[in-house]
């Protein structure tokens, strides 16, 4: 049983972490029946987060001198607000440690750490199934979106997308513009008016 006098400590990851985060990494994905979508090693783990250019940040949760849950986040920027925000990739607690503040902590450095960065928006995902998570976001005052879907292009899509196979067939006929950059190199960009969902905005493509 677990002593609900003891306090939970929350750090920031260090290089020696690396090992410890990718297992509660595949202990999330156990968790979300997810185990098969896991394809990344902790060598990438590791330097993309303390490499030369780092892509994320981490932080431990600590109960009792042990390692109970962590967190993963990164920054996006808003452009109405013109404000850069926190986004938490993955946030999870051991089954053992739950129902004792641990998940709470991490969402209190993440809150203090945004306020005090002058962040506009701390925002993440959740699964539609996950009823317990969803509650518990509710009562923190998080709105639920539902009218948002999550876009996501991967492997051969993404490379079809980046070779510039994409179809155009469901699009409205873009026009060519050219752009000039500082550096004065002309780059060519698609216009197209969206009139199904963005009214009155351009979206470039």
């Amino acid at each position: 049983m677990i002593d609900t006098t003891v306090q939970v400590n929350v750090r920031a990851a260090t290089l020696n972490d690396v090992s410890t985060l990718f297992n509660l990494v595949r202990s999330l994905a156990e968790y979300e029946n997810l185990s098969h979508a896991v394809t990344g090693d902790e060598e990438l783990l590791k330097e993309h987060l303390f490499g030369d250019r780092p892509y994320a940040e981490a932080i431990l949760a600590e109960y009792a001198g042990e390692v109970a849950g962590f967190a993963l986040f990164f920054y996006n920027y808003s452009t109405f607000l013109t404000k850069p925000g926190i986004y938490l990739e993955d946030l999870f607690v051991l089954p053992e440690y739950r129902r004792h503040g641990i998940g709470t902590a991490l969402f209190n450095y993440l809150a203090q750490r945004a306020i005090a960065e002058g962040c506009g928006r701390f925002e993440w995902s959740v699964l539609d199934w996950n009823e317990p998570a969803i509650s518990f976001y509710q009562r923190m005052g998080a709105d639920i979106l539902p009218d948002w879907r999550i876009c996501r292009l991967t492997g051969a899509a993404l490379e079809k997308l980046a070779k510039g196979k994409l179809s155009w067939m469901a699009l409205p006929i873009p026009s060519l513009i050219t752009l000039q950059p500082a550096g004065g190199i002309e780059m060519g960009c698609l216009r197209y008016v969206s009139s199904n969902v963005l009214t009155n905005k351009n979206i470039l493509i």
